[in-house]
């Protein structure tokens, strides 16, 4: 089963993500853990990618689906993959159907977490991210067992500019005009399935397997 999960920043996509990979058996794919494994390993990808994030540019379409092409051709990806953070625009989603189409494959499903934009403002700003391994909490949601300390390698967690209050609304609108005409790009191919995402994770992800028939 290839899963494609959407919605904006703050709606627990990669909280499902981790625990629907866990349920099905596949491996969860996010272009953050990519661009890490990557950088890394030194590929030359990696490298590309760190010198575009040393400028403060943005990672073309071209490196993240050479990236994602990489990734799906692993063994670990026959039986299926939850995609997360990819893709991001059409283009990128036309790439994925022709890579898809060429294994064999195709998109199963595509689930939209829905959620109003002051409850993102009020999960974002409570995240901390570990800047070495990425790993990220919350302050009351899923804090670390010691405070502001990564519980995999006791790196101080911080808070990224990203996160701050007054960067969510920029990044929602960026959302909007970039990443949610992929809902009207899979709608039109009659994948998308829509999830409320404001109550507990259990209660989402017990949502998330009604919709998938599990």
């Amino acid at each position: 089963m290839i899963l494609i999960l959407l919605g904006p920043p703050g709606a627990g996509k990669g909280t499902q993500a981790k625990m629907l990979a866990a349920e099905l058996g596949v491996p969860h794919i996010s272009t953050g853990d990519m661009f890490r494994d990557h950088k890394a390993r030194g590929t030359e990808l990696g490298k590309k990618v760190q010198a575009i994030m040393d400028s403060g540019g943005l990672v073309t379409d071209d490196i993240t689906n050479a990236m994602v092409q990489d990734r799906l051709g692993r063994p670990d990806v026959a039986r299926g993959c939850i995609l997360d953070g990819y893709p991001r625009t059409a283009a990128q989603a036309d790439f994925l159907g022709t890579l898809l189409r060429g294994q064999g494959r195709a998109v199963d499903r595509v689930l939209s977490y829905e959620v109003p934009e002051q409850a993102v403002v009020e999960r974002i700003g409570g995240r901390r991210s570990c800047p070495k391994c990425g790993a990220v909490y919350h302050v009351t949601a899923s804090p670390p067992r010691a405070a502001g300390v990564c519980d995999k390698d006791g790196t101080a967690l911080v808070l990224r500019d990203d996160d701050r209050p007054e960067n969510v609304k920029k990044r929602m609108q960026e959302y909007a005009g970039k990443t949610a005409p992929l809902k009207r790009y899979y709608q039109d191919r009659k994948l998308v399935a829509e999830i409320e995402a404001t109550g507990a994770p259990e209660t989402i992800l017990a949502a998330t397997r009604k919709l998938l028939g599990r």
